[in-house]
């Protein structure tokens, strides 16, 4: 398992890579897009469709979304609108899981819920390539999300005990979310500090790290509660060792469109 997991992520991780930072305009917009369709295929599933035409029909969907956002792109604020709400009310629902479960455990809620994680992932991603610094934007919000993936994991092995979300991931403590907010901060603060901010913006982009990173945490939590709905451990097995697209990108499909929002409000880049 080690070592297939090792192969893919070596296949996997320069196509990424050249994706994310080489790619512009419509062809980033394409890549994105090509990734998301692939995990709407895997929602489908998350959302009880079980025949191949049903999920490839789901996907296609998706992927007119996406084409639609890209040629109206004065739909963005909606988009990203509705992502805020979505996951403010995603943290309730894993929360109160399993009593919550009767509130979208019809196909076609779940399939609506796609809708909001997945189409405003792309939007976020496709904005932030378009902003000053676009680059650098899409690395900060992904070295913040697997930064504190990373010091979740290590100081919940070592200290976790009270579970954060036990009926939907055991595995998950406060203690590791503590711990990779601690992480995430300290990168923030030594990048603000490099960067020469102002007290004031220091301490923006500190209360802004603590949205984002735990914004992740519950689009992880979100994923897993979907998947243990359906009583299956990976979205699918399309990436040999790592599972699906979606277990790669739970954390940054909710971490992704509300960093987006966090820089608009703060007047980064323009809708």
């Amino acid at each position: 398992m080690l070592k297939q997991r090792i192969i893919t992520a070596l296949i996997l991780l320069p196509i990424a890579l050249g994706g994310f930072f080489l790619l512009n305009g419509a062809d980033f917009a394409l890549f994105i897009g090509l990734v998301v369709t692939l995990g709407a295929w895997e929602w489908a599933r998350l959302a009880g469709l079980v025949a191949q035409s049903l999920r490839v029909a789901y996907a296609a969907v998706v992927a007119g979304g996406l084409m639609l956002l890209y040629i109206l792109p004065e739909l963005a604020p909606w988009v990203l609108g509705a992502a805020v709400i979505w996951w403010a009310l995603a943290t309730w629902l894993v929360l109160t899981y399993p009593r919550s479960n009767d509130l979208w455990a019809s196909a076609a809620c779940r399939l609506l819920i796609g809708l909001l994680v997945l189409l405003p992932a792309w939007q976020g991603l496709v904005l932030l390539k378009h902003w000053p610094l676009g680059n650098w934007l899409i690395l900060a919000v992904m070295v913040l999300v697997w930064a504190a993936d990373i010091g979740a994991y290590f100081s919940g092995r070592a200290f976790g005990k009270r579970k954060l979300a036990p009926q939907v991931s055991p595995g998950k403590s406060w203690e590791g979310v503590y711990g990779g907010l601690v992480v995430s901060l300290l990168i923030t603060l030594v990048v603000g500090v490099s960067r020469d901010w102002s007290i004031g913006e220091l301490l923006l982009g500190l209360l802004g790290a603590v949205v984002v990173v735990m914004s992740s945490v519950v689009g992880d939590l979100t994923e897993s509660m979907f998947k243990r709905r359906e009583g299956i451990k990976d979205s699918s097995n399309l990436l040999p060792g790592h599972g699906g697209v979606l277990d790669r990108i739970d954390s940054l499909t909710a971490a992704i469109p509300m960093f987006a929002v966090l820089l608009w409000a703060a007047e980064w880049g323009v809708m």
